[in-house]
């Protein structure tokens, strides 16, 4: 009998048994196929807005992702850099068979890991409470709980044009038949989505004259906090190019036969990257769309062509590519498709992930209607954390919308009718200036320490780092710097002169004054500073947190306010039906979600603060 069974090798799979095993749990991974191990199925890159701060929480809570794209990324950049902090993202192509490599390698490292090349059909349960997972053969494992990361894998429908074929995540690639149906016995309730991929060219097969290049970082940004990357590491670039009014003719050709527009496709797609044909019917008077070329590794000729997401059949996806500046002689290695799948509405799941009909059963990735490799991740880890923690009888982690990106992804999927594959956006974060990609180990990684997958060591080291921070701090709020010196700094950043002495930490306010100007000006402030030994990441976040400090004050009285409701629990058979005063739709969508806590209760769509009001009346009675 294993601890924890993790059904799917994705990426919510990967980092959902690694964080079991680290945690001293006994594992088995199941998959249909071990090559496959946290295959990037669609664009090979980690990271981008909102996803690079969510790739480096994973990193400070101890799990894998970050250092797996450190080791196999093949171009490093870091996005928004013209915006302020809240937006800047690391992002980083990767070499997506190394990618792969690397992290079966990991896993098979891992002692308290075994593998199992099946696939889990079924849940066998008694009187509410996880028994084992049946595979393929009808054998049942017997299990103390189970992580379903099925990814895009249930009842799984591949479409091009008017063929369709079965398929969990290619073509080559059988679905799961039979879990979703095992489930929905046991009384979940299932819906249905659709996502899609672009078709993969020929790199030899591009005229590079006629696209503008995107080159990395010069100084590459690594994901990890333990790691820093080589500013000589060998780097590939990017491409960029656009659709035409004439591609948009030659696509509209194909719309008769599109399984979009013909109703082949029941699922709902992502409004927030939709398909080249969808972009065209949406956006009628725009004459183009960017096109990204992205190459899938070092040594192949794959390439993805981001932006060119489509269903349309094989002969308009060819002709459609060549009328592309620069694709006029593409050659297509693999045709774009749109794939169908099965999902369970996430307000059957807890804020645990583990779901409220079947104790001991967890739910991770897109069976929660997500998508993004690091948001299943995110959801893998988290599941494979809370399920180890309540193996082991201990209180299980439930991260705050105020403190990771991860806590906003798990309870807006909660909380919110998801009824489209859910994406995380740094919009969706209410405390976005305060959860930054630069500090999310300083945010998260006590909680990683105390689930066991973050080593004595790196903790300590990032103990150190806080304390430093606060030295820089508290050196700032006490050191005051003479008129001369605070002149020549004013000068290089255009403002007035003064005429008396200011403190650091109020310079540093002002727009264009930075922690290193300010130490190439003054001496004595520099002299102070180097009594302790810090790095360039510490004068950054020293600079952000002093230049933002009101708002992030006033960030944390917000989420201080917003945390006496998430300690107000409801019991979890609470009778709704039985307090006058609530709304019949504030009490259709209590009774439908079930929350934990007046908080989680608040943030139900359709359940208003008046309905709140009451209910809080009533539990403090």
């Amino acid at each position: 009998m294993y601890d924890i069974i993790v059904a799917g090798a994705g990426h919510a799979g990967c980092e959902a048994a690694l964080a079991a095993a680290r945690s001293g749990c006994s594992c088995l991974l199941i998959t249909t196929d071990l090559s496959s191990i946290a295959r990037m199925s669609c664009n090979p890159a980690i990271g981008g807005v909102a996803k690079g701060q969510i790739t480096r929480e994973i990193d400070a809570l101890g799990g894998e992702m970050a250092r797996a794209i450190d080791a196999n990324g093949i171009q490093f950049r870091m996005l928004n850099r013209s915006k302020g902090p809240a937006m800047h993202s690391p992002r980083a192509q990767a070499d997506k068979a190394m990618y792969s490599l690397y992290m079966r390698k990991v896993i098979e490292r891992e002692t308290n890991i075994d593998l199992l090349q099946d696939t889990v059909v079924g849940i066998e349960s008694h009187e509410g409470v996880f028994q084992g997972a049946r595979i393929s053969s009808g054998r049942v494992i017997a299990g103390g709980a189970a992580i379903l990361c099925c990814g895009t894998f249930l009842n799984g429908l591949i479409h091009i044009g008017m063929n369709h074929y079965d398929g969990g995540r290619t073509t080559a690639e059988p679905p799961v038949r039979g879990l979703t149906e095992d489930l929905l016995r046991l009384g979940f309730v299932a819906g249905r989505l659709k996502t899609g991929t672009p078709p993969r060219i020929d790199a030899r097969s591009v005229d590079y004259s006629r696209v503008e290049s995107q080159q990395g970082d010069a100084e590459p940004s690594a994901f990890s906090f333990s790691k820093s990357l080589d500013r000589n590491r060998r780097q590939v670039s990017c491409y960029i190019t656009k659709t035409t009014p004439q591609t948009h003719d030659i696509l509209k050709k194909g719309f008769s036969r599109s399984p979009l527009f013909t109703g082949k496709v029941q699922g709902i797609g992502p409004r927030y990257c939709p398909s080249v044909e969808d972009k065209i019917c949406r956006f009628p008077d725009k004459e183009s769309h960017h096109i990204f070329l992205e190459p899938e590794g070092i040594d192949t000729n794959e390439m993805y062509v981001n932006g060119f997401s489509t269903s349309l059949p094989e002969d308009i996806q060819e002709e459609g590519l060549r009328s592309i500046p620069g694709l006029s002689n593409a050659k297509i290695i693999r045709p774009g498709y749109a794939i169908e799948y099965d999902y369970f509405f996430p307000y059957q799941i807890k804020g645990t992930l583990e779901t409220k009909l079947i104790e001991n059963l967890y739910f991770a990735g897109q069976i929660n209607g997500t998508s993004g490799y690091e948001e299943a991740a995110a959801q893998g880890l988290m599941a494979g954390i809370n399920a180890s923690l309540k193996a082991r009888s201990r209180p299980p982690i439930n991260l705050r919308r105020s403190e990771a990106y991860i806590g906003v992804l798990i309870d807006d999927i909660i909380t919110k009718e998801t009824l489209e594959p859910y994406r995380m956006f740094t919009s969706s974060a209410e405390h976005r200036l305060h959860l930054r990609h630069d500090n999310a180990d300083v945010r998260l990684v006590t909680f990683g320490y105390e689930a066991g997958l973050v080593q004595h060591e790196t903790y300590h080291l990032c103990l150190s780092k806080i304390e430093k921070i606060n030295h820089l701090k508290a050196l700032c709020a006490n050191t005051r710097l003479q008129p001369e010196e605070i002149n020549r700094m004013l000068a290089k950043s255009g403002y007035a002169h003064v005429d008396v002495s200011h403190h650091v930490a109020a310079l540093l306010k002002r727009p264009g004054i930075t922690l290193e100007l300010i130490l190439a000006e003054s001496e004595a402030f520099r002299n102070s500073v180097h009594q302790i030994t810090i790095d360039r990441s510490i004068y950054e976040q020293v600079d952000i947190d002093l230049k933002y400090e009101g708002y992030l004050k006033r960030d944390l009285l917000m989420a201080e306010k917003i945390s006496r409701l998430e300690s107000l629990r409801i019991p979890p058979r609470f009778n709704y039906d039985g307090i006058s005063g609530l709304s019949n739709e504030g009490k259709e969508k209590l009774k439908k979600h079930k929350p934990e806590t007046i908080g989680v209760a608040s943030r139900i769509p359709g359940v208003s603060p008046s309905d709140i009001s009451v209910l809080t009346v009533r539990l403090g009675r």
